[in-house]
């Protein structure tokens, strides 16, 4: 019995070391294959290279290094825009007040018309009469193209300016008839005259 345990277990021993030689080696690992590197992908690849931006969608506002458009300027306001000025306007000339009780130019003018004597175009023109004028110092000067009348604050005013203008005017008080610049008729001038006289 001892003998046959014997060949069994020889038999067994060989059976496994048949076994082992005939089992195949443990696979290897794969040899890495180096070939020519892959073609780069077409210009229409699905997805973009990178460091790329993709294209913005219409109606989203691009981001990164887009540059924003830039705003117009708005319309210069009232503020902003440069106004112009205007000289001030010189001062009204103040003249020296007329004497009370003594008529004014315009009444004399009228006293020449009733009395049917001429005085067409009538004009004040006392501006004159002030610093920026003549300077003569009157209180009033109303022209026509027959006779100018002139009414100063004062007589001696008017005395003064009356031998200026000596032969060619007519006082009575306050009030100065000049002839110079006007055609009456030495003849006609008398009636001027005692029509002024007939105011005071």
């Amino acid at each position: 019995m001892l003998p046959t345990v014997v060949v069994l277990m020889v038999a067994v021993a060989l059976a496994a070391c048949g076994a082992d030689q005939d089992a195949p080696p443990a696979a290897a690992p794969a040899p890495t294959v180096s070939g020519p590197p892959a073609d780069p992908a077409p210009p229409n690849a699905a997805t973009a290279p990178t460091g790329a931006a993709s294209p913005a969608a219409p109606g989203e506002a691009a981001t990164g290094s887009a540059v924003p458009p830039s705003s117009p300027r708005p319309a210069p306001t009232g503020a902003d825009r440069t106004t112009e000025r205007r000289p001030p306007s010189p001062p009204p000339v103040e003249l020296p007040p007329r004497q009370a009780g003594e008529p004014t130019g315009r009444e004399v003018v009228a006293a020449f018309r009733s009395a049917g004597l001429k005085a067409a175009n009538v004009r004040d023109r006392s501006v004159d009469c002030g610093p920026d004028g003549l300077g003569l110092g009157c209180s009033e000067l109303v022209v026509t193209d027959n006779v100018a009348v002139y009414v100063f604050p004062d007589e001696s005013s008017a005395g003064d300016l009356a031998e200026r203008w000596s032969g060619a005017a007519y006082r009575s008080g306050t009030v100065v008839l000049n002839y110079l610049e006007a055609p009456t008729p030495p003849a006609d001038r008398p009636r001027y005259e005692k029509v002024l006289d007939k105011l005071r």
